[in-house]
């Protein structure tokens, strides 16, 4: 497995107003965007050529990744100029690898925090000579997921929608292992879900799809709770802080906050599972809790503000779905 392809062109609709001017696949999460987090577990299981299929502030990618060189991994950019879905995302990020790159091809979500194994989900593919093998997840309530049940070989026999009464509780994680024959399959330049269109298709002609299962850690951060989640898991501490920062003696910082570059932290201030981007400046005696600080955000003092994002041109309640 060398190459692989990051779906990164999501609006993130229910994360407004965060995502106004930050796509949510570049959120910080302990520090990194979401992108740097994948990028780094493609790598650790032997990627040496990713795409980034963006659309959605394109612009905002290449700035911060550049070559990929940095990371030791061949980057390369794919932008689509009105959103395509995820299998039309699939297919036209799949022009920007040479023939020998296409031929079994990691594809994976870029709103998921995900510790899964993707080396023994490589191997399940290999051994089971799939066309397809996915990632599968167990959560309590499948209710608000697509069901996928397998077969006792692991095969996916369905791809189920939300139902009240999910036949299973294993799900789509969204990590996904393509043979080359599948990515040729996917019509390019037309909307296309791999999920209700692709997969089920595939099911269909009795192609050979196989699940992956691996409880391990995994997180959509599509929501503001599951953002604030993500950083209080990934910290794994009271907080974390960038070198940078300046965080006054007296402040108290708690619950997986995290503190970016040249941030200010002022005396008497305390933030419970915050993240506080590159600049921003919390007053003295300001109390926060579960609040998004957009770079160069300014609290000011004894502000007490919970569930909130702040930056230099608002100050807006996020609503909690």
């Amino acid at each position: 497995m060398t190459s692989a392809i990051l779906l990164v062109g999501g609006r993130g609709t229910r994360l407004s107003p965060i995502t106004d001017q930050i796509p949510k696949p570049m959120l910080p999460i302990a520090g990194l965007p979401v992108t740097e987090h994948q990028i780094l577990a493609a790598k650790k299981a032997g990627v040496k050529t990713l795409v980034l299929a963006t659309s959605y502030l394109a612009e905002v990618f290449t700035p911060y990744f550049g070559d990929g060189s940095k990371w030791g991994i061949d980057l390369r950019y794919a932008i689509e100029k009105e959103p395509l879905g995820t299998g039309g995302a699939i297919a036209h990020a799949a022009a920007e690898l040479n023939e020998s790159e296409k031929e079994t091809v990691l594809i994976f979500n870029g709103d998921v925090i995900s510790d899964h194994d993707i080396s023994a989900q490589i191997a399940t593919h290999q051994k089971s000579s799939a066309d397809v093998t996915l990632h599968l997840i167990q959560v309590e309530d499948a209710r608000a997921f697509g069901s996928v049940p397998t077969d006792s070989q692991g095969r996916v026999i369905a791809f189920l929608e939300k139902m009240d009464q999910p036949i299973t509780n294993w799900i789509n994680a969204g990590c996904y292992i393509f043979n080359r024959a599948v990515i040729d399959s996917i019509p390019r330049g037309i909307v296309t879900s791999v999920e209700r269109e692709t997969f089920p298709a595939l099911i269909s002609a009795d192609r050979r799809i196989f699940g992956y299962k691996e409880n391990s850690y995994w997180l959509d951060i599509g929501t503001p709770l599951a953002l604030f989640k993500a950083s209080r898991d990934r910290v794994k501490a009271r907080f974390s802080a960038h070198p940078t920062a300046h965080i006054d003696s007296s402040a108290l910082l708690s619950g997986g906050t995290f503190i970016g570059a040249q941030a200010t932290i002022a005396s008497g201030a305390t933030l419970d599972n915050c993240i506080v981007s590159e600049g921003a400046v919390v007053a003295e005696s300001a109390h926060l809790s579960r609040c998004f600080l957009a770079p160069g955000a300014i609290v000011k003092s004894n502000a007490v503000y919970k569930d909130r994002y702040m930056s230099i041109e608002k100050n807006l309640p996020i609503t909690f779905i």
